[in-house]
């Protein structure tokens, strides 16, 4: 059986964002091992992603940042303040903020109706595997909607439990119109579930 450049899923003791360093470490190894350029990840004030701009370098790895969509903490509330937006920018750093892949209109339909739609039925399964391993999922494709991420490579993607990064895969995006097309590839890091 052939071996992909020693293949190692790590698993931490517990979600949370006191795994963030330790999630960008093993996800740029991976990256680099695999000879990948492309990397996307969560953040919803931007901490995720500077904390990245320390690991990877946007002139060797393009970098998308995806953010909670504006209005998610609060009506019109964005939780990236535009400085840090235009700072991470100004760095090389995509920073995208769209609706959410797996809670845009089927989560209004759900809180106006009470019935649960086809795209947050995916998130719940996805979130078997751990919720940041859903975080990126519906982030690439997110990331290939806006034209950031092709949907013919692998990419790493990065997602967390609520703050930070506690997971990453590698993943070949699709649409959201063909999210079914998606791989994942390979789970770099997570965290253990307890039940």
């Amino acid at each position: 059986m052939e071996q992909l450049n020693s293949l190692e899923t790590t698993l931490f003791e517990s979600p949370g964002p006191h795994n963030t360093e330790a999630c960008l470490e093993a996800a740029a190894r991976r990256l680099n091992a695999l000879g990948l350029t492309h990397l996307v990840l969560a953040t919803s004030t931007g901490t995720t992603a500077y904390k990245a701009l320390e690991i990877f370098n946007p002139q060797e790895c393009s970098i998308v940042a995806v953010t909670h969509v504006t209005g998610f903490m609060g009506a019109g509330e964005q939780e990236m303040p535009g400085e840090v937006r235009r700072e991470l920018q100004d760095q090389g750093v995509h920073v995208l903020t769209c609706a959410h892949a797996f809670g845009g209109v089927g989560r209004g339909v759900r809180n106006k109706l009470g019935s649960y739609q086809v795209d947050e039925i995916i998130a719940y399964t996805l979130r078997i595997f751990g919720h940041g391993v859903k975080v990126g999922v519906e982030i690439s494709l997110m990331a290939a909607d806006a034209g950031l991420l092709p949907t013919d490579q692998e990419v790493v993607a990065v997602g967390g439990s609520a703050s930070g990064a506690d997971s990453a895969i590698v993943v070949t995006p699709s649409y959201s119109h063909k999210c079914l097309d998606t791989v994942v590839h390979e789970i770099i890091v997570k965290p253990r579930l307890s039940a």
